[in-house]
């Protein structure tokens, strides 16, 4: 399943998500801290939807109340409740 997520509140603008029977496959930001995104792309890689849902959701950056780190585990909700409803 690909699933395309518009961050809120960051600096990167979109993510984009592949995902295999819960598993993440890959994991593309567009936007944003460059070097640090590609890292956690390579980090969540073949790890468990929920698992990086778990670690990351609620992750801030300075003084906003979300990160890219959260928007991508609010992503992973998002594209895990569309499979959810089919």
């Amino acid at each position: 399943m690909k699933y395309v997520y518009t961050p809120k509140g960051v600096c990167s603008r979109k993510i984009e998500l592949e995902i295999e029977n819960g598993i993440i496959q890959n994991v593309a930001f567009t936007g944003g801290c460059n070097g640090n995104l590609k890292g956690i792309s390579l980090l969540v890689k073949g790890q468990k939807v929920d698992d990086v849902i778990e670690k990351l959701k609620g992750n801030t950056c300075g003084m906003k109340n979300t990160s890219c780190p959260d928007q991508l585990a609010r992503a992973l909700e998002e594209a895990k409740s569309q499979v959810e409803t089919l």
